[in-house]
């Protein structure tokens, strides 16, 4: 399928619901992303650290894109996520999700490995892949995973779609001077949208775009278009929620969902529930912010 591009991209990592046997639920998957076919978010991504990717099988990964793609219907395009340092089996992962419809894989660099071993890897993934490739490079060490100059010319080859920061924005604005501009360089943090686009971002990949996709696109909006001091109070809503929900970590993003009408919204167990009062602090910010009454 085509895909439909109009900047600024807005993608967010799209939580996988369960139900009360702790199965993947795809009936209310189909219903929630039926609910975000109705905002400005431009695509899915799907099997990542907010999907819950460690606790789901290769098949309930590609069972998930295929459920999303067909609720989506081609309105919006989706991407999925590959976190494997092996290039036979991101490669064999890029051609299960292509055959579900995915219209790229989002891949990350694998980490604690030499510039050569790098290199490798994205030798035998970018050209092989079935679908562009996005390269992400959240290591979640603190450690670069490759130099910005390596980054770059990785991403200057052809089948690659763009690329996803890590959350040190001091080392993404060097990684920035290499990446072409033909490249869609998207900041991965909801309180990092302005400053992003002072550092060339045209787009954003993360995971507050779930619970408010319309102020992320509008922040990114005007930050692209120049107009920063419109953008500035957006931006300071953004973050406010950031913190809020992000403290949580992805039993946080649920909460936000599910007191925003979204099924499923219990993360898989072992990984608990936010309680009570954790609950109550989310919905505070929530109706501070204008997103629920």
């Amino acid at each position: 399928m085509p895909i439909l591009i109009s900047d600024p991209i807005v993608v967010a990592p799209t939580p996988t619901p369960f139900d009360s046997d702790d199965r993947v639920d795809h009936d209310a998957l189909s219903r929630n992303i039926e609910r975000w076919l109705a905002t400005p978010l431009s695509g899915f991504v799907l099997g990542t650290a907010n999907g819950e990717e460690l606790a789901l099988s290769d098949q309930e990964k590609v069972d998930i894109v295929r459920t999303v793609a067909d609720a989506s219907g081609g309105a919006k395009f989706i991407i999925a996520g590959i976190d494997v340092p092996s290039s036979a089996e991101t490669l064999r992962l890029a051609e299960a999700y292509a055959e579900a419809d995915a219209d790229m894989v989002r891949v990350r660099i694998p980490r604690q490995k030499s510039p050569a071993e790098v290199e490798a890897y994205f030798d035998a993934v970018i050209p092989g892949s079935p679908v562009p490739v996005v390269i992400i490079h959240q290591t979640f060490t603190g450690v670069p995973a490759a130099s910005p100059e390596l980054i770059g010319e990785l991403c200057a080859r052809d089948n690659v779609f763009g690329y996803i920061t890590n959350h040190d924005i001091r080392y993404e604005g060097r990684v920035r001077l290499y990446v072409p501009e033909s490249r869609r360089f998207w900041i991965c943090n909801g309180g990092l949208l302005l400053p992003g686009t002072l550092m060339g971002a045209n787009g954003a990949c993360m995971w507050l775009g779930n619970v408010a996709p319309a102020l992320c696109t509008d922040v990114i909006g005007h930050g692209v278009a120049g107009r920063f001091e419109e953008g500035m109070a957006l931006q300071r809503t953004a973050t406010r929620l950031d913190a809020a929900i992000g403290n949580h970590g992805t039993a946080g993003v649920k909460a936000a969902l599910g007191l925003l009408g979204f099924e499923g919204m219990a993360p898989r167990r072992p990984r608990r529930s936010l309680d009570g009062s954790e609950v109550n602090s989310i919905r505070a910010v929530l109706e501070e912010t204008g997103l629920v009454s």
